[in-house]
């Protein structure tokens, strides 16, 4: 069998799920002809299909070395990346993937955008939950510095002072002491509140990117979209809704004033979501 040959095969065996077998062919095309990347990114997708991250990284790295604007190439690697915590460099490929889906006028650049934007809220929620330990360990720090000074004083108070002035000082110190602690912990639930809802709610983010919109419009079929994401979904895909598939020019989008009050709104009181 040719090369070819055995790629249609694999391609066969892969539709029909039958992965391991599809990566057999695909291994047995790249021996034959090593120098097409589209051999190389079939069998990655199979990996991926696995769920062998490091394979799926391995050969999406090779079909890039053989044509570094193959936009499977990028996408593939930019999922394994995610998969591997290795988020930065999964969101530069998406990236890369995108634009190039883009300039080509690919159908399956949304799916593209969808991965970027789970890798960027998954690169967010563990930024999220180092910053959260680092809170944890400073307040376990804080309480052993109070909890520290109480002893110390404690102890001063009990060698110079009477029994009873070390009485009354010690109750002194200790309410003091459990004072400080009552401050610190609670300025640290108060950080556990706003933790719980650092979230940017589904409603405030578009459709297409799943990033918050900055310019929401809104379509005869009621849907709001991101006005640049569905511009350029009409430009690039064709003339309809994304989510109904009706009939949609750009003459059609009317701005949706309401979401961009509640969008401003939310982004005043927080800030930190312009880095969602």
């Amino acid at each position: 069998m040719s090369a070819v040959d055995l790629k249609n095969q694999g391609n066969r065996l892969f539709a029909a799920r039958k992965f391991e077998d599809a990566i057999h062919c695909y291994t047995k095309a790249i021996m034959k002809n090593p120098n097409t990347p589209t051999y190389f990114t079939n069998r990655a997708l199979c990996y991926l299909k696995l769920r062998n991250w490091e394979m799926a990284s391995q050969d999406s790295q090779r079909a890039l070395e053989l044509d570094r604007n193959m936009v499977k190439g990028h996408f593939f690697l930019g999922q394994a990346l995610v998969e591997l915590n290795m988020y930065d460099e999964a969101i530069t490929h998406l990236m890369k993937a995108h634009d190039l889906a883009k300039d080509q006028k690919l159908n399956f650049g949304d799916e593209v955008t969808g991965a970027l934007r789970q890798a960027k809220k998954r690169r967010w929620n563990m930024i999220e939950e180092k910053r959260i330990q680092q809170e944890i360990t400073l307040q376990s720090y804080l309480n052993k510095l109070v909890n520290e000074d109480r002893e110390r004083r404690i102890e001063e108070c009990k060698k110079c002072c009477g029994d009873k002035e070390s009485t009354d000082e010690i109750e002194k110190i200790e309410y003091e002491q459990d004072l400080r602690l009552k401050e610190v912990n609670e300025l640290f639930a108060q950080l556990d509140d706003r933790r719980k809802k650092r979230d940017v709610p589904d409603n405030l983010c578009g459709r297409i990117s799943f990033e918050i919109m900055r310019e929401p419009v809104i379509t005869p079929s009621g849907i709001t979209y991101d006005k640049k994401d569905i511009i350029e979904h009409l430009q690039r895909v064709g003339h309809f809704d994304p989510v109904t598939r009706t009939t949609l020019t750009q003459d059609q989008l009317i701005p949706n004033l309401a979401m961009k009050e509640v969008i401003d709104t939310f982004l005043e009181y927080n800030p930190w979501a312009e880095d969602f």
